[in-house]
């Protein structure tokens, strides 16, 4: 029996993703946040990358004044720090980026060696973090990249469940599953929160929720998915009551 609820963070994006594609005014964003919270989200999600290829800059102004906390993912590049700084969302996560993906592949490659790249990231964080914003960092499932999060003075960790994700039904799930566990438990014991996120859907978040130290699970594809059937409530509804009985 879990002691402390699992709070869910709903991703955007891929509405944001339709409104791009034709460069209409719709779907409405603000409208987005607003069912979003009213089914029981804890936060909004959105990701400025920078091809820009699903949230523009002025959809992520539009989203942070009307959403009551917001989490900005960007990349670590002077560009995207300078926006967070404008933006002040409640919690920035910084992820990798190839311009070439369908969506992030994997976590952050941390600067554990190079002294220059380390202060680079170190003084990014430490910038954010003097503007009251929390800072996460995406990272696969592993106690080294905890170690080093820690190091860089993030205040979360977001672990990557892509491979989770992949390897979910097939014999290599349960591995996974250890993977982010002993993960997850490693960074509670630092003093990091613990959220994770990719890939996750209606049937594969049962044993992810049964991890103790998770605070946070973020996900957007499966949510938005489901909502052209049901509608975007009923479908954060729906996972929300997943996370809430997973015992």
């Amino acid at each position: 029996m879990r002691n402390r609820k699992i709070k869910l963070g709903v991703n955007l994006d891929h509405i944001a993703f339709i409104k791009k594609s034709r460069d209409t005014m719709y779907p409405n964003l603000a409208d987005a946040v607003k069912i979003t919270e009213e089914a029981g989200a804890d936060s909004i999600t959105i990701h400025l990358r920078e091809d820009r290829r699903h949230i523009q800059d002025k959809d992520a102004i539009e989203i942070r004044e009307c959403a009551k906390v917001l989490n900005f993912e960007m990349a670590n590049t002077t560009e995207m720090i300078d926006f967070a700084l404008k933006l002040k969302p409640d919690y920035c996560c910084i992820v990798p980026e190839k311009r070439d993906e369908k969506t992030t592949e994997g976590g952050l490659i941390l600067p554990s060696t190079n002294t220059l790249k380390f202060k680079n990231f170190s003084d990014n964080i430490k910038k954010l973090s003097n503007e009251g914003i929390k800072v996460s960092l995406f990272i696969d499932p592993n106690i080294e990249s905890v170690q080093v999060s820690k190091d860089l003075g993030a205040d979360i960790v977001e672990l990557h469940t892509g491979h989770y994700a992949n390897e979910f039904n097939t014999i290599n799930e349960f591995e996974m599953i250890d993977n982010i566990t002993s993960s997850a438990e490693f960074a509670d014991k630092l003093g990091l929160l613990v959220n994770a996120g990719h890939g996750l859907n209606y049937e594969n978040l049962n044993q992810l929720c049964k991890i103790q130290s998770l605070n946070e699970l973020n996900i957007g594809h499966s949510i938005i998915s489901q909502a052209v059937f049901t509608g975007l409530k009923d479908a954060i509804k729906k996972i929300i009551s997943i996370i809430n009985n997973c015992d």
